[in-house]
């Protein structure tokens, strides 16, 4: 195993990750600080107040010359490492460069107690750390073979993120060569993740059985009532409890009971949301909590963001569909007649909270539409996964614990990160609609409810694939592989005839379109995404030979 070298700034997780790291490849742990302090037997912040930085970068250089050189080591360097061209350039040629790569704010609220790093010692510890992001990312980025941003994800999970691009880079350079990582993650365990967007930032709880935790549950409701909104499918199976266990931490809690279905994602159920608020005097210290799926979960925010101009809410996903995504960035809204979605906010919830244990009593065709979002991340931003997805399809699709709460948690990584860098969709976040062109069109033409939502965003990956290939963007084979996967996870791949005319004018009410221009995301290669629009006489094609 060649040499792992993890880069990035102080408080981005080089050593706990390292340690991890290193355990798991069957590596020795060094951290080049830790070092430089056991042979000067002094602290690095006292070797900067009395020999000055300079004299540290000097026994920092001469550290990393030998670490790099010794064999089977992940090492973590020291933060300002790689402002030594020597020390970049030994980094490079002797191992694979890991940057760890972390927000302002997350690094602040790793390091707001830590008295040793001495550069921080500041009046203004923000603006100190936004002077040595400017000036060291391109130096990271510039010697890096993997960026990883962390946030503040489960270190289990950001680990076996490494291992598998790790392996996928060692396959790259062996013929013939396909290996899959399993997830090292306990499905017994509790996965915290976090959604970093500056004051809006918010917690993801991941893991079985967090409806039965009321301190969970109540800590994130600020004010003495809280509407809890669900659906008349979920609320026999779990309403008593949550009830229960908000009543018993001091909460008067207000209940709205919605019929099940995406067709009941309407202006009538908003206004019944606001009747029930309206009647039970809520305040706006009240917080709403969306108790279900995407539909409860969308219809909830969009309420939440509109009593009295904006309340707190939460999201409690029940399905996997939502667990592994509209739960979470804050879209919310409702249908309309002639557009899935096109009435709503970005509001951003509390938390997210999702009870793995719901899934045992999700309907299979649920699971299967949940899959198809799970796919989604892999398809288009992260070719690894994707492959472990192909490898794990039939645990998934058994509910093997172990792979679901691997999926879960890997699939909220991936959408916080997208989330952080574009909130509102303004450019990058788009990326996260592949198959969502043709499958919202699906939805709108047979009648909201007639296709869940997953299902038809599965047969519209396939689409998406085919004019991905009609586009030279991607072989056969990806194609291939793509309607293979989604039939594998239980979804159709066939689109329904709706007759080229009325394909082209759902189509045309979408979001992402600008000028009339209809956009699509599609795959450039496997893995990666492009946003692009599509020759009419290529895109007819593929509606063609999809139905």
């Amino acid at each position: 195993m060649q040499n792992v070298f993890l880069v990035g700034l102080m408080g981005a997780g080089k050593t706990t990750i390292g340690r991890l790291l290193a355990r798991k490849l069957g590596l020795r742990f060094v951290d080049s600080d830790h070092e430089i302090e056991a042979r000067t037997g002094a602290s690095i912040p006292w070797i900067f107040e009395i020999e000055g930085e300079a004299s540290f970068r000097r026994r920092e250089a001469d550290m990393i010359r030998e670490l790099t050189a010794q064999p089977d080591i992940v090492l973590a360097t020291g933060g300002g490492a790689i402002l030594n061209p020597d020390n970049r350039a030994f980094l490079k040629e002797r191992g694979t460069v890991v940057y760890l790569r972390a927000t302002v704010n997350s690094i602040l609220q790793r390091t707001a107690h830590d008295k040793n790093r001495p550069l921080l010692q500041t009046a203004d510890p923000r603006k100190k750390l936004e002077e040595l992001m400017a000036v060291r990312d391109p130096l990271y980025t510039e010697i890096a073979d993997l960026v990883i941003d962390t946030g503040r994800p489960n270190v289990q999970s950001m680990v076996q993120t490494i291992m598998n691009q790790l392996e996928t880079m060692a396959c790259e350079a062996a013929p013939n060569c396909v290996t899959y990582a399993e997830p090292s993650m306990n499905e017994q365990s509790n996965i915290l993740l976090n959604v970093e967007l500056g004051e809006r930032s918010y917690p993801i709880s991941i893991g079985p059985e967090l409806l039965n935790d009321a301190a969970l549950l109540a800590r994130h409701v600020h004010g003495g009532k809280v509407a809890i909104v669900t659906n008349d499918t979920v609320a026999p199976l779990y309403l008593a409890r949550v009830e229960s266990a908000l009543r018993d931490a001091g909460k008067q809690v207000i209940t709205v009971v919605l019929p099940d279905g995406e067709e009941h994602k309407t202006w009538s159920s908003l206004m019944q949301i606001f009747d029930r608020l309206l009647e039970a005097k809520a305040d706006r210290k009240t917080t709403l909590l969306a108790l279900g799926g995407g539909v409860i979960g969308d219809l909830t925010g969009f309420a939440a963001a509109s009593y009295m101009r904006g309340v707190d809410f939460i999201q409690v996903p029940t399905t996997l569909l939502s667990q592994v995504d509209s739960s979470v960035g804050g879209k919310t809204g409702i249908n309309h007649p002639l557009g899935k979605n096109m009435i709503g906010a970005f509001y951003q919830p509390r938390v997210v909270i999702a009870d793995t244990s719901t899934l045992e009593t999700l309907p299979e065709r649920e699971l299967a539409a949940g899959l198809a979002e799970v796919i989604k991340y892999g398809a288009v931003i992260d070719l690894a996964f994707f492959e472990w997805i192909e490898a794990n399809i039939g645990k998934l699709v058994a509910r093997d614990k172990g792979a679901l709460a691997y999926a879960i948690a890997r699939s909220c990584e991936i959408k916080a990160d997208v989330v952080r860098q574009d909130e509102r969709e303004g450019g990058l976040r788009a990326i996260l609609n592949f198959g969502h062109t043709f499958g919202h069109a699906i939805e709108a033409g047979m009648g909201y409810g007639a296709w869940l939502h997953g299902e038809a965003v599965g047969c519209g990956m396939v689409m998406a694939a085919d004019l991905s290939q009609r586009m030279g963007l991607v072989d056969a084979e990806t194609v291939a592989r793509v309607r293979k996967l989604v039939a594998a996870a239980g979804l159709p791949v066939k689109a329904p005839d709706l007759g080229a005319a009325r394909w082209l004018e759902l189509m045309e009410v979408d979001k992402k379109n600008e000028g009339g221009a209809i956009k699509f995301i599609l795959m450039n290669p496997l893995g990666s995404p492009k946003i692009t629009n599509a020759p009419q006489e290529l895109l007819l094609a593929t509606l063609a030979a999809c139905v």
